[in-house]
């Protein structure tokens, strides 16, 4: 079974939380001693009904509020497909945590409220979400028993968002209206929506095609460890281990180590379970050269006629995460695939309004979950790919060096 990672979006009490547990629930994907606690909190909390919210609002404030504050990730299967659910929070204030969530996700639920339609967070996290080149993209119409399974309330959002996307880079878009309290559209089709003719969101979730997300045209290999064999041990064996981010990589491969230049040919694939023919992404793997050349963790292994151009000068759109503002002259660590340097930033472009989208050239300042375009200098070059081309290779984060604090996301642009 293949894995698909999603996200859920919206604005506060859309409903996210309660779709996620319903989902849960209703693929008999919790345990029964998880049951009777959310049912014991959901009667502590003078509610009527089970409120399986509770099983991914795992924080005490967050019960205490009614409100999601961190990622909280849930790990399920079907007999067609295993799933990752990043549940992450509505509020504009923790915007770095759902950047956070959505950052390796396959898809995005965003959730709307029937009631409510397109909020300012609704804009914002569709924004994000294609920022963040998310392939696919499901807009959840919730709470649709609470405006009389209205067909024309649903096509009015459906419009709206569909006009407002058109301004995003948005590839697949998919609208299902549902009621996660109740449950209806979301494992099973419900009778009350006879006007809608798409599939339920399981249904979806479950055979949303995401082979052909990967890029598998551009071979890309960051060294992660040299393995080397014990002291006492009298075998020769040199491998490479990693996981590959984009390509696929096969035996008697001629390949390119970068920074060196130096070239040789893929002698052998080592994986979990034995030798393997090829690798693609997101295989984890040993590789095995023919020829004893140079390469150590952060180089990258790829085509000699296809490969990175090592820069100093990183063009980025950031997502800044710290109270700290970023400004220029800063100085940080940056993390790209496997490799570590120092940067300092040189310049701040622009700060980008999610909600409305506009550029304002004036700031030269990123705030807390602000998101603009900033150029970096580095210390040592890095192999990076355009982040539209190679989510892998295009992204990076920010450390604070004297707190070893993560502060910002960034993802490399090519214009």
């Amino acid at each position: 079974m293949d894995l698909l990672r999603f996200a859920t979006a919206g604005s506060v009490d859309d409903g996210k939380s309660t779709l996620i547990g319903r989902l849960l629930y209703d693929s008999k994907s919790i345990f029964e001693d998880q049951l009777e606690s959310v049912e014991a909190a959901s009667k502590a909390r003078g509610t009527e009904y089970t409120d399986l919210a509770l099983l991914t609002d795992g924080l005490r404030a967050e019960r205490e509020q009614g409100i999601t504050i961190d990622v909280a990730y849930r790990y399920f299967a079907t007999p067609k497909r295993k799933f990752i659910i990043a549940d992450t929070p509505g509020h504009q204030q923790y915007t770095r945590n759902m950047v956070t969530g959505a950052s390796t996700a396959d898809l995005a639920i965003i959730l709307v409220d029937a009631r409510k339609g397109l909020t300012e967070q609704s804009r914002r996290h569709a924004t994000i979400a294609s920022l963040l080149r998310v392939p696919h993209i499901v807009l959840a119409v919730n709470k649709m028993d609470l405006v009389g399974w209205s067909e024309e309330r649903f096509n009015e959002i459906y419009q709206e968002f569909t006009e407002f996307s058109a301004k995003l880079d948005i590839s697949d878009l998919t609208a299902i209206p549902l009621s996660a309290l109740l449950g209806d559209n979301v494992v099973e089709r419900s009778v009350n929506t006879p006007w809608y003719g798409g599939a339920s969101l399981m249904h979806h979730l479950e055979h949303v095609h995401i082979a052909s997300d990967r890029n598998l045209q551009d071979p890309r290999f960051p060294v992660q460890y040299v393995i080397r064999p014990m002291r006492n041990e009298v075998h020769d064996y040199r491998g490479f281990a990693g996981q590959v981010a984009s390509g696929i990589l096969k035996v008697g491969d001629e390949v390119m180590a970068l920074p060196s230049g130096m070239t040789s040919r893929i002698a052998a694939i080592d994986g979990p379970s034995g030798p393997l023919e090829q690798a693609a992404p997101p295989m984890s793997v040993t590789l095995r050269l023919e020829d004893e050349i140079d390469v150590s963790r952060g180089d990258v292994i790829c085509r000699a006629g296809n490969h990175p151009e090592p820069t100093q000068d990183v063009d980025a759109t950031i997502c800044w995460m710290d109270q700290d503002a970023l400004m220029v002259g800063r100085k940080l660590g940056i993390l790209h695939t496997t490799r570590m340097a120092r940067a300092m930033v040189k310049d701040v472009v622009y700060e980008l309004d999610v909600n409305t989208l506009h550029r304002n050239a004036e700031v030269h300042e990123l705030g807390l979950n602000s998101i603009g375009r900033v150029k970096l200098r580095v210390t040592s070059p890095l192999l990076v790919d355009d982040y539209a081309e190679n989510r892998t290779t295009g992204s990076f984060i920010l450390i604070d060096e004297a707190t070893n604090r993560t502060v910002g996301a960034g993802f490399v642009r090519d214009n």
